[in-house]
């Protein structure tokens, strides 16, 4: 994507939801892809996921405990059964330190070492893949949720935590874009109508959108 003429500057998008453009440089996006590209083999790989009946388009996997509607398991429950791989500390620390640039904290006031990041989820968005609105409650904890994205833009939608209609703001998210909330929006409903296919860095060799998004189970 050409560059800028004016560089895209922190975006507060409602109390606790921050939009953080360019976080990932170069090395770290070809960092976080060759990362996920790793995960996404067999066992407990990439897998198509069910959710009331109907299939998602988006295809994902997770790390250190595995997402499955609505609950975590340590196996891959709705899939091959392996047992989930691990969550790296680094991204963890990748994390935290979006987190700290964003200045936004838990619901508890408590710091990170209460809530440390112990969970990753990693979604693969294809040409006519999105998200309907959702909210992340299956965790314990207030902490924050913390995305990266990769590849191709999209338009992320983030709502209210009433319900899945308006009001909500529609966010450009870029290849190398950070995104978090927490705090009053931790449960704010928000999903991806729509990517916009070949917008990508062509030089991250990646065709399609990679979105992974960090949490704090609250498990232990």
């Amino acid at each position: 994507m050409d560059a800028e003429l004016f560089p895209r500057a922190r975006r507060e998008i409602a109390p606790g939801a921050v939009h953080l453009p360019d976080w990932l440089s170069p090395e770290r996006q070809r960092e976080l892809l060759a990362a996920c590209r790793e995960w996404a083999r067999p066992p407990a790989g990439l897998r198509t996921v069910r959710v009331g009946g109907g299939v998602m388009s988006v295809r994902q996997l997770s790390l250190g405990w595995h997402w499955y509607p609505y609950g975590y398991a340590r196996t891959v429950v709705d899939g091959d059964g392996a047992p989930v791989k691990p969550f790296p500390a680094w991204l963890g620390e990748w994390a935290a330190q979006v987190v700290a640039a964003a200045g936004v904290e838990t619901g508890d006031g408590a710091g990170p070492a209460e809530h440390p990041f112990d969970v990753a989820l990693v979604n693969l968005y294809g040409p006519n893949a999105r998200m309907g609105m959702h909210r992340d409650s299956d965790e314990r904890s207030p902490a924050p949720v913390v995305s990266f994205s990769l590849g191709d833009a999209c338009d992320f939608r983030f709502g209210n935590v009433v319900g899945r209609g308006r009001p909500w703001t529609d966010v450009e998210l870029r290849s190398g874009d950070a995104f978090v909330f927490g705090g009053p929006s931790r449960l704010a409903y928000h999903g991806v109508p729509r990517t916009r296919p070949g917008s990508g860095p062509s030089e991250l060799g990646l065709d399609g959108r990679v979105n992974v998004t960090v949490r704090a189970s609250g498990l232990g």
